[in-house]
C-alpha cells in the first residue's frame, strides 16, 4: 500500500514502533510521529532496543526455567527474534500465542505462523482479559493448568488508569498456574524532567497517541502475589544483562514475577 492509503491516515503505535526498530511495515504518518518523538526526547532512540532486548532475555530466562507456553499480549508487528523464534528454537514443542487489537499486526503474524502448529495470533483487546483467556484459538493451544509465561512488553502504557490496568493485570496474573511467570516492561515516570513531560503532552496532542507513564510503586502492585525474580524491578538494560550495554535511558522499568 502507498503512504496515501486511506486506511492509514494517522500513525499507529505498532507501526511507529516498527519504524523505530528499522522495520519496513510503516507509513509516512508513523515515520513522522517517530521522528518527532526522537527529536523531542534525547533518549527516545534507546527505547525500542532496550525493550526488545529485555524481551529476548526474559524469554530465554523463562525457557531455562522450563516454561514452554507463552502468551504475548499487545504483540505489535513481528520483528527479528520474536517470541516464537526463541521458544521453538529451544524446544519445537513450545506453544506461543500472540494477541493484539490491531488486526494489521495480527495478520502479519498469521502470515509468519501459518505453517507452525505450535503458534497462533488472535485479534483481541487485552482490556477484556476474560475474552482473551477464553478465546478458542488460545484455549486450543495454551493449557493454563500448566505454567505459562505471560508477556506484557510495552503494553500497559497504552492502558490509561481509567481503564483499570490493575484489575486487567490481576485477571491475567490470577490465570497463572503455580510456576507461571508474568513479564512486564513499560514506561517509568520516576525519571522524567518537566521538559520531558511538556514534550510528551505536545506529542500526544499532535498525534493522538497517548502513553501512560507510571511510578515504580505502581509497577510493584502489578506483581502482587508473585515472587520477583532477581534482580527485581530495575531499568530494562539492568535486568540480567548478557553483554555490555549503553547507559540506560531511565524510561523503561522491567521485571519478571513467578507464581509460587
Amino acid at each position: 500500500m502507498s503512504d496515501r492509503d486511506p486506511l492509514f491516515n494517522g500513525p499507529a503505535s505498532a507501526r511507529v514502533y516498527d519504524y523505530s526498530l528499522g522495520g519496513k511495515d510503516n507509513y509516512a504518518p508513523d515515520r513522522d510521529a517517530a521522528t518527532d518523538a526522537l527529536d523531542a526526547h534525547r533518549v527516545a532512540h534507546l527505547l525500542p532496543r532496550e525493550n526488545r532486548k529485555f524481551m529476548r532475555r526474559a524469554v530465554r530466562y523463562l525457557l531455562a526455567a522450563g516454561i514452554r507456553q507463552f502468551v504475548d499480549l499487545g504483540c505489535g508487528l513481528p520483528g527479528k527474534g520474536n517470541v516464537h523464534d526463541l521458544a521453538l528454537a529451544a524446544d519445537p514443542a513450545s506453544k506461543v500465542a500472540y494477541v493484539d487489537n490491531d488486526p494489521v499486526a495480527v495478520v502479519h503474524f498469521q502470515a509468519l505462523l501459518h505453517t507452525l502448529p505450535g503458534a497462533t495470533a488472535v485479534t483481541a483487546d487485552v482490556r477484556r482479559p476474560d475474552a482473551v483467556l477464553n478465546h478458542p484459538d488460545i484455549t486450543a493451544l495454551i493449557d493454563f493448568t500448566r505454567p505459562v509465561g505471560i508477556l506484557m512488553i510495552s503494553m500497559l502504557d497504552w492502558i490509561p488508569d481509567e481503564d483499570d490496568p490493575d484489575t486487567i493485570v490481576a485477571t491475567f496474573r490470577d490465570a497463572l498456574a503455580p510456576g507461571g511467570h508474568l513479564v512486564i516492561c513499560d514506561f517509568l515516570a520516576d525519571n522524567l524532567s518537566e521538559s520531558d513531560w511538556t514534550a510528551h503532552r505536545e506529542l500526544t496532542e499532535r498525534y493522538g497517541i497517548s502513553l501512560t507513564f507510571r511510578s515504580t510503586e505502581r509497577f510493584k502492585g502489578f506483581f502482587d502475589g508473585l515472587d520477583l525474580v532477581e534482580p527485581g524491578l530495575v531499568l530494562a538494560p539492568e535486568w540480567r544483562p548478557d553483554r555490555p550495554y549503553d547507559p540506560p535511558s531511565g524510561w523503561l522499568l522491567a521485571g519478571v514475577g513467578r507464581k509460587p
